[in-house]
């Protein structure tokens, strides 16, 4: 890295440049149409203007580096500024924002030559900030933080979901099960050890870049649901991710499993 450019230049930058961003959102925040069930148009307005605010502090601090649009075009390794990719994710938990829940936040991931080397997420309803950088300690605002050293898993752990997971899975975890409605918050609940695991499903690469780097930043991993390791960097052209994935530490990785069956 160039010397104005170092990793806590750019750390800096990221940190001050989300919470702006959540200090915008707020100003939409819980506003939906009384009328309607899902306000579209609301959270459509506020993804729009806090993605335009982050690409013109983008623009202003580092000009010539790129950000993530669903594709990359140059993938090619460089020595210069192109070297640094942005992934902006401007609402996770879209359905708790425009009702006022507060579990919803925004993440902020920057990779150097494809290769991840910051996360941070931020919930700008509570206020908590969880940040990483690649190989280093994760943090909770500046507390460090790890996945859970729980030995075994008990009536006192806790199992994050997706909203439609008794559909498609039986389960005898012993604890709790619980959906909050947001990806990034389930990670980062990992990440600080107040859960065991999260299960995701219908996700994205913007929907893990951020929260990736703090999860494993934190002792945990991303896993398939057969217990296999996850590389989601093959995921960098914008496509979905078609299944399911498991977020845990890998001494918890063979617990968990055991008390999961998929019915599909």
């Amino acid at each position: 890295m160039s010397k104005s450019h170092g990793i806590k230049d750019l750390t800096a930058f990221a940190v001050d440049t989300i919470r702006m961003t959540g200090e915008a959102a707020l100003s939409y925040y819980g506003k939906g149409g009384d009328q309607v069930k899902f306000d579209m148009a609301l959270v459509t307005e506020t993804e729009l203007h806090i993605t335009e605010l982050f690409q013109t502090q983008l623009h202003e601090h580092f000009p010539e580096h790129q950000l993530f649009e669903n594709n990359i075009v140059a993938t090619d390794y460089t020595h210069d500024e192109k070297r640094y990719l942005w992934i902006f994710d401007a609402l996770d938990g879209v359905a708790n924002f425009q009702a006022g829940i507060p579990i919803w936040g925004i993440s902020l991931a920057l990779l150097e030559n494809f290769w991840p080397i910051l996360g941070v997420f931020y919930m700008p309803a509570t206020g908590d900030l969880f940040w990483a950088r690649a190989g280093h300690q994760a943090f909770w605002q500046d507390k460090p933080i790890q996945v859970s050293r729980q030995g075994q898993i008990s009536d006192e752990s806790l199992l994050l979901t997706f909203s439609r997971f008794h559909q498609h899975y039986q389960s005898s975890f012993p604890g709790k099960i619980r959906n909050f409605g947001c990806t990034g918050a389930h990670l980062s609940y990992v990440a600080m050890g107040r859960a065991e695991a999260a299960i995701v499903s219908n996700i994205t690469y913007k929907d893990l870049a951020a929260s990736r780097v703090v999860i494993e930043s934190a002792g945990g991993k991303i896993y398939k649901l057969d217990g296999s390791e996850f590389f989601l960097n093959e995921y960098l052209d914008g496509q979905d991710i078609a299944e399911d994935l498991l977020i845990t530490s890998p001494g918890a990785l063979g617990q968990v499993r055991t008390f999961i069956r998929h019915t599909r």
